[in-house]
């Protein structure tokens, strides 16, 4: 093992759970997700870390309400940003601003994520978040190679059949890797029309159970679209905080996490 290998190793091995948020293709709310299931699981009571490995289009900071921080070196390494408990690291605290982009190839994109293993002084942790980028290259495989002890992947998708193509893409690279799957995650499930009751179908509904039922896979859950979602990610607060209706579908997908990895809930 070389040294930068045995420097995650001894980085992680503080870690109980690392557990990776995949999506096949963009802008199915995976992010979202993550921030969401880090603030979930601290509210009942883990210790939680999020790493972003989205070098390019980093995210988890504006939604955790911290993207104005800054990376600082401490006597254990770099410093992970504390989101109100949270412990977090983006190539967004990295940038001289938000507008700022990150023109790198695959080579250098591997090097900081196994940086952002490696040196930041995580301390001791019940679960590492992962938000990946979308896809199936360079960020999801430097994950898996670094970390080959993964307790599993979350895979997230929308329900129209071009999101579910890619995300059985999504889990058959984790199958090929020897991730274990904790469960595929239908996110945009329907709207409940606030005044009549009825749930809107605006982008389908059910297509992610499916999806799992065909790939024998776990389930966690479907979440509906709440237009409360996106004002409060643009706030930096997670809806799990606020009580919303999204909120209450999210609590059965952590559950179903839980059970997953035989965590009490």
């Amino acid at each position: 093992m070389d040294v930068e290998l045995r420097a995650v190793s001894f980085r992680m091995e503080r870690v109980k759970h690392k557990i990776m948020i995949a999506s096949g293709k963009g802008g199915v709310g995976k992010s979202t997700v993550a921030v969401n299931l880090a603030r979930a699981l601290q509210a009942r009571g883990f210790r939680v870390g999020v790493l972003d490995a989205d070098i390019t289009g980093p995210s988890t900071a504006k939604l955790l309400g911290v993207e104005k921080a800054r990376l600082q070196a401490g006597p254990g390494g770099i410093e992970p940003v504390d989101s109100k408990g949270l412990k977090v690291i983006s190539m967004a605290f990295a940038l001289s601003g938000p507008d700022s982009a990150v023109v790198w190839r695959g080579p250098m994109k591997m090097a900081a994520i196994k940086q952002f293993l490696s040196d930041v002084n995580w301390g001791d942790l019940d679960f590492l978040i992962i938000d990946l980028p979308p896809g199936t290259s360079d960020e999801p495989l430097s994950v898996v190679q670094l970390l080959p002890d993964l307790t599993g992947a979350v895979i997230v998708t929308t329900p129209q059949e071009v999101a579910l193509l890619d995300s059985r893409k999504a889990v058959n690279m984790a199958k090929s890797m020897k991730v274990p799957i904790l469960g595929i995650v239908e996110n945009m499930s329907g709207l409940r029309c606030p005044h009549c009751g009825e749930l809107i179908e605006i982008f389908k509904t059910g297509g992610g159970e499916r999806a799992a039922e065909e790939l024998s896979v776990p389930f966690l859950g479907a979440i509906p679209l709440d237009p409360e979602v996106a004002p409060l990610g643009d706030e930096g607060i997670a809806f799990v905080e606020k009580g919303t209706a999204a909120m209450e579908s999210f609590e059965k997908v952590v559950d179903g996490i839980l059970d997953q990895i035989g965590e009490e809930n």
